[in-house]
């Protein structure tokens, strides 16, 4: 197989480069985004490998089927960025569902950590020579309560990390983990009782801007809001409501609503245009990473892996277990629950 990977950036090439020799895969690695004006690119492809900021909306969909490609290859778990409904009967369309959930929880803690002991303050202080301790009080994590939205494999892991330091855990997910030993609350419950809000679900119709004004207005004085998942999840301005008005705590956010024409680029000789994210990183208690929460050896070479046996898999039996489903409407006939290619 012929795979086009877009969005690619240096740290993206060795694994594929590793699992390419190893399977006989073919990998062509460009700079760009997939998008209506790059989409072009794929021709003389079997299949493009896309991530978080790539679009696959109707039109390059349609593009892509005209070129011929069969497969769509997320090197991600959110799909949010491609039109699945408009994929079916033209191109199958494989995720990795788990890369390393312990590289994304691992990173919402050690933000939420330098966030609450104003341990990034300390270096830039301390750099200086300047060892005051003014400004710097934080609080025990030990004791508190955090409120868990979505317990998948990412969630769980963060939910264990966070049992470590003696926290107190509720969570809300639509499917329950019956074996988890969980306290499951609906969420008005949650935003009332939680002194830290991680979330950890995919961006839907039903979950985008469930952080939003009305829902900031439940939670405790002071709440802290961490979010590895996806931008959309919060309303951005009404974030910025809450933390002037002091509501909200602190933020961090490895995710940002706007964030497709900005992260993983360097912006540092430049003005930034986007006035709400200039306004973020300037406050005191915000700390924004570039959506690095997955970035750890492991992850990126089992992104690699996985999308390698996704394609395999396809090629080689016309179906994938981690196909994404098109909602056929066949409930109890759909071919993809029985293992077989759905179109």
């Amino acid at each position: 197989m012929k795979i086009a990977v877009f969005d690619t950036k240096a740290y993206d090439k060795p694994g594929f480069e590793a699992v390419g020799e190893k399977t006989g895969i073919t990998f062509k690695f460009f700079e760009p985004k997939l998008n209506e004006d790059t989409v072009e690119l794929a021709k003389g492809f079997d299949g493009v490998c896309i991530f978080v900021n790539d679009t696959a909306n109707a039109a390059v969909i349609d593009r892509l089927h005209e070129l011929g490609i069969r497969i769509i290859a997320l090197r991600c778990a959110g799909f949010n960025n491609v039109d699945i409904k408009h994929c079916y009967g033209k191109i199958h369309v494989v995720r990795v569902p788990a890369y390393s959930p312990y590289a994304v929880a691992e990173h919402a803690m050690a933000m939420l950590l330098t966030s609450v002991r104003r341990i990034h303050k300390a270096y830039i202080r301390t750099r200086d020579f300047n060892f005051s301790l003014n400004g710097f009080t934080g609080f025990d994590l030990y004791g508190k309560t955090v409120g868990v939205i979505g317990t998948g494999k990412i969630g769980r892991v963060f939910i264990d990390i966070c049992k470590g330091f003696g926290m107190k855990v509720i969570a809300y997910d639509k499917y329950l983990a019956e074996d988890a030993g969980l306290e499951y609350v609906d969420l008005p419950e949650l935003y009332r009782r939680s002194d830290i809000i991680s979330l950890h679900c995919p961006l839907t119709e039903e979950t985008h801007y469930m952080i939003n004004a009305e829902t900031i207005g439940l939670m405790k004085k002071g709440v802290v809001i961490l979010n590895t998942s996806r931008g959309a999840l919060i309303d951005t301005d009404a974030l910025v409501e809450g933390i002037k008005a002091r509501k909200v705590g602190a933020a961090c956010l490895d995710v940002y609503e706007e964030e497709s024409d900005i992260f993983f680029e360097d912006f540092s000789g430049h003005i930034v245009e986007d006035d709400t994210l200039a306004r973020l990183i300037s406050m005191p208690n915000v700390i924004v990473t570039s959506h690095q929460a997955f970035l750890t050896e492991e992850a990126l070479g089992n992104i690699a892996e996985t999308t390698a046996e996704n394609l395999l898999e396809f090629e080689q039996s016309g179906a994938c277990k981690n196909e994404l489903c098109y909602h056929c409407g066949r409930v109890d006939e759909c071919r993809k629950h029985r293992l077989k290619k759905c179109f």
